[in-house]
């Protein structure tokens, strides 16, 4: 992909929408939520500026 950043949006905030985030991580990881609870839990779990994903799991030595 090219032309896209990595980063947090969300959208829909306004009365009668239906919340929806998207979340690009450094990564290259995606993912999308739909709905107050959902993009809540998205908008508190992402970090933007540091990738979980390339974390070693909790619990485990790195190698």
């Amino acid at each position: 992909m090219t032309g896209i950043r990595p980063g947090l949006t969300v959208r829909g905030l306004g009365r009668n929408q239906t919340p929806a985030a998207d979340w690009l991580c450094s990564c290259g990881h995606h993912e999308r939520a739909w709905g107050r609870r959902a993009v809540t839990e998205l908008t508190t779990r992402a970090s933007v500026g540091h990738c979980p994903h390339n974390t070693p799991a909790t619990g485990r030595a790195a190698a």
